[in-house]
């Protein structure tokens, strides 16, 4: 069979289309950052990470305009501002890089998994290739410089064990349990999460010109705040460390280096994207005090998400889907 005269699906040309809006988002925060780094071996880590999307971007784009459908808006140039001031460290950039390095692997893989066309198979194939490459690389980096922030450690137990009786589930009457290993990589995953979250949302609340988006903004800052302490005080029971913050690597500069739009934007890619962490968390869940918890920040977040899609059509800044094809108004047009 002549795979390239297969149609794409509508899932496959809604992966298409959000690779391309969130990849040119994150690729003008790389370009930036790129700008002022200083330390040789992470910017040439951006610099590998800029190069590698720019050829994905060509790539996303030309299944779109195969099928016929118009490229995407997204981010470009005129969404970056040359010439401001630094708002980021060094140590800070190489941990976003790691981070969104994560998103592009989830990103990717939800991608695959939603394409039948061979041809676009093996194109999400090699950017889950480029993504487990850098991964590796600001992994190792992060272990170079010290800055990797490992999970706790375990001592070995003697022998498996079983799960005896309903006490297991207990997360508010009488002694809980201690938190099981698959537990804590989910929190650790997701407090690492709502620390990028919370030091994007200070740095943007600086720098950005709109009353409203800053509003906004340090709203995050404070949920994303209090979900932090929340999970962490679940670890800290438990005697076990939590992520430091990064709030310290952001400057003081209240000079924008992005356009509102992007960075309102991007807020909302985070806080959608941990939704996705926050639902693994709620599933692997088996206390019933992290279930409930979960609960409550896909809740919580659920509203943030509704405050920030009001706040980007307000401003006509929401890129539209392609969307399907409305039967009602073709016929009535006819």
């Amino acid at each position: 069979m002549d795979y390239k005269n297969l149609k794409l699906t509508s899932a496959e040309i809604g992966t298409l289309w959000a690779e391309y809006v969130n990849g040119t988002a994150v690729h003008v925060v790389n370009k930036y950052m790129y700008s002022i780094i200083e330390d040789q071996k992470i910017k040439n880590l951006f610099e590998e990470a800029i190069k590698t999307f720019e050829q994905q971007k060509q790539g996303l784009s030309k299944f779109l305009e195969n099928e016929g459908f118009p490229i995407p808006i997204g981010f470009n140039e005129l969404d970056l501002n040359d010439g401001t001031k630094r708002l980021f460290s060094d140590t800070f950039c190489l941990h976003y890089l790691h981070i969104m390095t994560l998103h592009g692997l989830l990103g990717h893989i939800s991608s695959l998994s939603a394409s039948v066309r061979k041809d676009l198979r093996q194109f999400y194939n090699a950017c889950d290739d480029d993504g487990k490459k850098m991964y590796n690389k600001t992994v190792d980096l992060l272990l170079e410089k010290g800055l990797f922030q490992r999970d706790p450690y375990f001592f070995p137990e003697e022998s498996p064990e079983y799960v005896l009786g309903k006490k297991f589930l207990e997360g508010y009457l009488g002694d809980k349990r201690p938190l099981a290993a698959t537990e804590i990589i989910s929190l650790s995953f997701n407090i690492k999460k709502k620390i990028l979250e919370k030091t994007m949302s200070i740095a943007f609340s600086q720098v950005t010109q709109s009353e409203n988006v800053k509003k906004f903004l340090i709203s995050t800052q404070q949920i994303s705040d209090e979900q932090i302490q929340h999970l962490g005080d679940i670890l800290r029971e438990d005697n076990l460390p939590v992520p430091t913050s990064w709030e310290t690597e952001i400057t003081t500069s209240t000079d924008s280096p992005f356009s509102d739009k992007l960075m309102l934007f991007h807020m909302g890619f985070l806080i959608q994207t941990a939704q996705a962490y926050h639902g693994v968390g709620l599933a692997s869940a088996m206390r019933t005090d992290l279930a409930v918890l979960y609960e409550k920040i896909i809740l919580k977040n659920l509203g943030v998400t509704k405050d920030w899609f009001d706040l980007m059509t307000e401003n006509k800044w929401l890129e539209q889907p392609p969307l399907a094809p409305n039967r009602k108004k073709i016929a009535n047009n006819k």
